[in-house]
């Protein structure tokens, strides 16, 4: 949860102030969000947290593939491989 008080620094306190906000960024695992005359201009978060939510993007990416692939199938949207791949090798000249 974004924590205003803390949460929310404006650029040139961070560039002051970089050593504190590293640690609170350890220690926190929340991010900062920097502001340039007010208005939110970047984000900055530990290397953990971001990785942790690369892994998440990435699971429910794959999930969502899944979750389509299932429908088309559901749908009969699906053909056996050999067919597709017969039609892919002949329409861009490719011979086994």
């Amino acid at each position: 949860m974004l924590d205003i008080t803390r949460d929310i620094q404006s650029l040139t306190t961070f560039r002051r102030r970089s050593g504190d906000f590293m640690k609170q960024l350890r220690k926190s695992k929340r991010p900062v969000v920097l502001t340039v005359k007010g208005k939110a201009a970047a984000i900055v978060q530990d290397a953990e947290a971001y990785q942790r939510l690369l892994d998440i993007a990435a699971r429910v990416d794959a999930e969502e593939g899944i979750r389509q692939g299932r429908e088309d199938a559901r749908k009969g949207k699906i053909r056996p491989a050999k067919e597709f791949f017969d039609e892919f090798e002949a329409k861009h000249g490719i011979s086994r």
